[in-house]
């Protein structure tokens, strides 16, 4: 597991880092909001422990600015400022977790494993392509960072599209996945979906998103 720890105190900084070490996760400890933002840029992360009290600004900016940029990855806040409005301030800017300082290695571990875990289940039901982001869980979908409101019929029409993308889907296939029966029903029925899914996302971008494929079906470009 890839870790970035971001705590400006050195005695903690280094605990952190062998502790982790340890433990078989690569680590890259830093100590700023500047440095922080320089080594998400360079690689990314699949945790970052972080700390509230930095020389260069405070953490809970940074995970909102994280957050409002787009990045997804679990942070998990490490601070001495344990008061319930401070916790809930951290979690409502968008962190994944809160530990107060002072705290066990042991559980530190044990909430970082939980947080991968849960990232690995939401990963799981999360479709990315091209500027198109899919969420099976929350029945959502975005292009291009908008959120487009489809009815279930056109969620369900675009989730094939996403999670078969660059295929061509014939008529039969679609319509058994989105009417859960073969094509026998009205053969303009899918057009008529077709027409307006893609008048809903040609909103949120300039870019040709679907191709008609005469004969056969339709394709996600």
């Amino acid at each position: 597991m890839k870790i970035l720890v971001v705590e400006d105190e050195e005695r903690l900084g280094r605990s952190l880092k062998s502790n982790l070490l340890e433990h078989a996760h690569i680590v890259n400890w830093v100590r700023s909001c500047d440095a922080a933002n320089d080594a998400l840029a360079e690689t990314g992360y699949d945790v970052v422990i972080l700390d509230l009290g930095l020389p260069d600004g405070d953490g809970l900016d940074l995970v909102q600015e994280w957050r409002e940029s787009g990045f997804v990855e679990p942070v998990l806040i490490l601070s001495a400022r344990d008061k319930r409005e401070d916790r809930i301030a951290g979690l409502d800017l968008g962190a994944d977790d809160y530990l107060p300082k002072p705290f066990g290695m042991d559980e530190l571990l044990a909430r970082i494993r939980a947080l991968v875990r849960r990232q690995a289940v939401r990963k799981q039901s999360i479709y990315e392509y091209k500027d198109i982001t899919l969420d099976m869980i929350g029945n959502t979908i975005s292009v291009a960072g908008h959120q487009v409101d489809l009815t279930a019929r056109e969620f369900a029409l675009m989730s094939c599209f996403v999670q078969n993308a660059g295929r061509v889907l014939p008529r039969s296939l679609l319509a058994e996945k989105v009417w859960e029966a073969h094509f026998d029903v009205d053969a303009n029925l899918l057009d008529v979906y077709m027409s307006r899914l893609r008048a809903k996302v040609a909103l949120h971008t300039d870019r040709p998103v679907f191709k008609t494929v005469r004969g056969i079906g339709y394709q996600l470009l």
